[in-house]
């Protein structure tokens, strides 16, 4: 009776196009240990929400004490490179995952599946809860659990046919399934993502210090990026795919779920639009409705930007960071300080040293004095000098 119905909700899963595996409710005690002396570590930065509840989130029964099962789901998203648009100044890159509407593809194209996904375990007689992705389960670990595939070097679950460009959701249920064995870790003695990554942000056993990850520090950290972090940035305006792009699991990873639909707006988007003085006020929340660009904030992303331009070390982006000087952020007004004087133009971040906010101001004055000079005279308030060059 239970493999028979396991196996009905396993196939309702596959015939809605995701990969389905069946894992045991509990975690492995190694599992929880490893995720406390990570925390303990503090390799969290300041996602201080994974410190909530990390009992029960990794131990499920303390809250739900029905569940016996997880029903681990994965849509692959090795969907190919839309193009970038004609028009608009599309520099930079931007990680895989957030080519499609965010929110769109976890709400009206994932939840109604998993919905259904649900009704066939009521109509077995199945309890089930769900979480999608980056929820509070440490679904990874359940994947990993399952069989499905193993927790490479760079983190990521890696699976022999999909490589590690999977989306992943958790089904736990009250039905007594057979889990499968732990897949075998094929990681061998590859390391290429260790060394590939521009940070050195992954720690070799599975896990990564997030305070050097260019994905936190793109996509989740709401202040100023510190400037030793830029260079290695790049031309990342958002997440970061470098461990995945030179993992050989990816290297014919070419399935993907048909219910995404990656844009082009949003794999190559037009950086212009991330500034607030760039048409009107609600010029970046129509065109980026939905997105991970809107989840993170036009302030974040305009930031992003800046240190793009930055790194090019091109004058022809001045303009753009002249734009970020006068934005309504201070955040990106203080990050548009730094990439004037990395692009030559001093004289419009000196202006910064008398703008309204403290905070932009002192990054104007450590800008100025700290990063290299240039062949422009700029006068600024006494008691400041524009340092060297």
């Amino acid at each position: 009776m239970t493999d028979t119905r396991a196996d009905a909700i396993c196939a309702a899963a596959q015939e809605r196009g995701f990969e389905a595996r069946w894992a045991v409710g509990d975690l492995p005690p190694f599992v929880i240990e490893r995720y406390g002396n990570w925390l303990a570590e503090r390799r969290h930065a300041m996602m201080g929400e994974l410190l909530r509840g990390v009992e029960v989130r990794l131990d499920p029964l303390q809250r739900f004490g029905w569940v016996r099962s997880a029903l681990v789901l994965a849509a692959p998203h090795a969907y190919p490179d839309p193009g970038a648009p004609d028009d608009g100044l599309r520099v930079g890159r931007v990680g895989r995952m957030y080519w499609v509407r965010e929110q769109g593809y976890v709400e009206r194209v994932l939840r109604p599946h998993i919905e259904e996904i649900k009704k066939v375990c009521r109509d077995h007689g199945v309890r089930a809860r769900d979480w999608v992705d980056q929820g509070p389960l440490p679904i990874r670990s359940y994947a990993a659990r399952s069989g499905f595939g193993w927790i490479g070097r760079n983190g990521m679950v890696i699976t022999p046919q999909l490589g590690t460009y999977t989306t992943l959701a958790v089904l736990l249920t009250d039905l007594e399934a057979a889990g499968a064995e732990p897949h075998k870790n094929r990681c061998g003695s590859c390391t290429r993502c260790i060394p590939a990554c521009p940070t050195g942000a992954l720690l070799g056993d599975g896990t990564l210090d997030a305070k050097r990850c260019i994905s936190y520090w793109t996509t989740q950290h709401p202040g100023l990026i510190p400037t030793d972090m830029w260079g290695p940035m790049g031309d990342w305006v958002f997440g970061c795919d470098v461990c995945q792009e030179v993992c050989p699991w990816n290297a014919k990873a070419e399935r993907f779920w048909s219910g995404y639909r990656p844009e082009a707006a949003l794999a190559h988007p037009d950086l212009r639009t991330f500034f607030s003085a760039y048409g009107d006020s609600g010029a970046f929340e129509r065109l980026y409705a939905g997105s991970a660009f809107a989840r993170a904030g036009r302030g974040r992303v305009a930031r992003n930007a800046i240190v793009v331009f930055a790194n090019t070390g091109d004058a022809s982006f001045r303009p753009y960071c002249r734009l970020g000087a006068s934005d309504v952020d201070p955040i990106v007004r203080a990050t548009a300080a730094h990439g004037l004087v990395r692009l030559g133009d001093r004289r419009t971040a000196a202006r910064l040293l008398e703008d309204p906010d403290e905070s932009v101001q002192r990054e104007a004055r450590t800008a100025l004095l700290g990063e290299p000079g240039d062949t422009e005279d700029v006068k600024e308030p006494a008691g400041v000098t524009a340092g060297t060059g």
